[in-house]
């Protein structure tokens, strides 16, 4: 089985909800779904997806996106992080509550299996061995087709992969966020053939062109990040001069830094932005002449 297309549509900016842990402002749920069905027709073939994500909200859209089409698409969704009955969350990596995180997550996405299942962040007070083992069980019922590790240190990494073969790692990577240790697993990641997917690899659409977050909702996530204000808007504005020299957009020079070492994974909120991250997939492609085979 192939991941096929450079770049994945990330369904966090979909999830969106007010009251969820992830608010980047009003989404149609019309529009939430004609924006995954852009990005399928002009060529994205995989599409990454959280119970986080709004509490499963995410999850309903890309069923609902996927009705009728579901075996054009390679789903990945993750498991592992619970909500509390106050509204906060844990991580919990106990065998139980993964098979129970997968069965729910099956019914939002109408669908009997996923393709890729990944611990969605380490579980401080379970060894990775049992979180893993558990989702290898579930590849040998057949609800699950491979397993992946989101957010995990390279020793996690190694002793996971001990246990079972991870077919995806993903981290946050992008040309403002490349610390060491994510190279290193960018690096294992390279010499195990395990594909390394690049969350938030536009930092959150700072890395587009004309995005200004006092223009988004109040209480939008974005607000908050590192490169509105201080050392991380310094950091932003010497990237947009590298693009500049190098005669590119914001977008274009991001995201050829990001795609030369990862596989992206680029969210978008309307049809117009699926189009951009499939055009820049297919770019991509035509200068790289490759993709992970899982």
């Amino acid at each position: 089985m192939e991941l096929g297309s450079r770049i994945g549509l990330g369904t966090a900016p979909l999830g969106s909800s007010e009251d969820g842990p992830l608010w980047w402002g009003p989404q149609d749920e019309t529009t939430a779904v004609r924006t995954i069905h852009a990005a399928l027709d002009g060529g994205i073939t995989w599409v990454d997806t959280a119970p986080f994500y709004g509490w499963g909200r995410a999850e309903e859209l890309v069923g609902q996106a996927l009705a009728g089409r579901r075996d054009e698409v390679t789903i990945l969704t993750k498991c592992g992080t619970v909500r509390r009955a106050d509204g906060s969350w844990t991580d919990d990596g106990r065998s139980t509550a993964i098979r129970v995180d997968l069965d729910e997550s099956l019914v939002r996405l109408r669908t009997d299996r996923v393709d890729v299942l990944q611990l969605h962040d380490p579980d401080p007070s379970v060894p990775v061995e049992e979180s893993v083992g558990a989702m290898a069980e579930l590849v040998a019922v057949g609800k699950v087709r491979h397993i992946g590790l989101s957010n995990h240190p390279l020793e996690l990494l190694e002793r996971g992969h001990a246990v079972a073969p991870l077919a995806v790692v993903q981290h946050q990577w992008s040309i403002l966020h490349h610390p060491p240790e994510t190279d290193a697993v960018r690096r294992w990641c390279a010499t195990a053939g395990v594909a390394f997917l690049a969350w938030s690899p536009l930092a959150s659409g700072f890395l587009v062109d004309g995005f200004d977050p006092e223009g988004t909702a109040p209480g939008d996530l974005r607000r908050r990040l590192r490169w509105a204000s201080g050392d991380g808007a310094r950091a932003l504005d010497a990237v947009r001069a590298e693009a500049v020299a190098a005669g590119r957009s914001l977008r274009e020079h991001a995201l050829a830094w990001a795609g030369a070492t990862a596989h992206p994974i680029v969210g978008a909120r309307t049809p117009v932005e699926a189009q951009e991250a499939s055009t820049a997939s297919k770019a991509m492609a035509a200068r790289q002449q490759s993709s992970y085979v899982l």
